[in-house]
């Protein structure tokens, strides 16, 4: 039996890929000590769906409680389980966390990153490392784009080269990143790197707003998930800057490990893939609030913050043509419409 480790397990990607590679056959080995619920309080914990993966999956599932900063613990578990595929997807993924301590933070992404690249080097070199990277690793370079101000939303002009989304070619130099996209960065180069350099077979999904119903959604992270249940329950949104108009794409957790699964097959060394909803998915905060009062039939209590978070997006949507270029059996299977039924359905409140 073909063996997957995946760290975050009891998060949304985590959990996500461990379902869907259990489901495929594979024993899934969970590294998760409930980090989230240091970063963002009770409200984030990730124990509910560690216990539902280790009550639905059973001796399919080993769990490990473990830092991924601790060298010698992410070690033992190299030494005890041979891996064909590795999904990092632990991390602190906050803009704002990050700024309150910056090394946490970089220790987290980058140092405990660079642990696992050198275990799966040293171990398993065979293997598939896949990381979940982030749109943040091109700073606030999007918004130097020529954005117009529409009723809802900022949206570029028709024709423009980035219109069906950004893709790839756009640098991540001399811009803003914020401390949580400096250290993703680091944490990104280094996993192409040992793609490239040492000629593994390394891939890096720069991830849109990754969403779905086992998010657990807080104020600093899981934009969706933290509306809806806002909205649900009456508890107060609150909308930081560029007047609610700002856009994200939204890509759903299974659409993203099914592209972590199509890489596998047929693996690249040190290869880059802008990841997320594209044209397919996308919103503002105000178009998703409509939306969302219209499923739940409840208003949002909103309240609005004028102050601009640093680094923030105005407008993010991602260009996915490249992945479908090399994988091209890949589909979406959710658009924004099936994610927010499916959240305000299923939705961890």
């Amino acid at each position: 039996m073909k063996t997957i480790l995946v760290t975050g397990s009891a998060g949304l990607i985590g959990s996500e890929a461990v379902r869907f590679f259990v489901e495929h056959g594979f024993q899934a080995v969970g590294i998760d000590n409930d980090m989230r619920r240091y970063f963002f309080g009770e409200e984030a914990s990730t124990v509910w769906n560690r216990t539902q993966l280790q009550e639905s999956l059973k001796d399919k599932y080993i769990h490990y409680s473990v830092d991924i900063r601790d060298a010698a613990a992410i070690e033992e578990i190299f030494k005890k389980h041979s891996f064909d595929v590795i999904v990092h997807a632990a991390a602190q993924p906050s803009h704002d966390w990050a700024a309150l301590d910056p090394t946490t933070d970089f220790t987290v992404n980058a140092n405990g990153t660079l642990n696992l690249l050198e275990n799966f080097r040293k171990f398993c070199p065979q293997a598939t490392f896949i990381f979940t990277s982030t749109n943040k690793v091109y700073g606030d370079r999007p918004n130097q784009l020529p954005l117009i101000e529409q009723e809802t939303r900022f949206e570029l002009p028709v024709g423009h080269c980035y219109c069906k989304g950004i893709d790839e070619s756009m640098s991540i130099d001399n811009c803003k990143h914020s401390i949580f996209g400096a250290s993703k960065v680091a944490a990104d180069i280094l996993v192409q790197e040992y793609g490239r350099y040492f000629n593994l077979k390394t891939g890096v999904f720069r991830g849109g707003c990754l969403t779905g119903p086992q998010h657990s959604g807080t104020q600093l992270h899981g934009f969706l998930a933290y509306l809806i249940k806002c909205i649900a329950t009456g508890r107060k949104y609150t909308i930081f800057g560029y007047k609610g108009k700002q856009v994200r794409d939204n890509i759903h957790s299974f659409d993203l490990v099914n592209m972590f699964w199509h890489f596998h097959q047929q693996p690249r060394c040190g290869e880059v893939y802008n990841a997320g909803g594209s044209r397919q998915s996308n919103v503002s905060i105000l178009e998703a609030v409509a939306k969302i009062e219209k499923l739940l039939k409840r208003k949002a209590v909103l309240e609005y913050n004028e102050t601009n978070r640093s680094g923030d997006h105005i407008w993010y949507i991602s260009d996915v043509s490249k992945f479908k270029t090399h994988y091209p059996e890949w589909r979406f299977t959710y658009d924004l419409d099936k994610i927010l039924e499916e959240i305000c359905l299923c939705g961890h409140f």
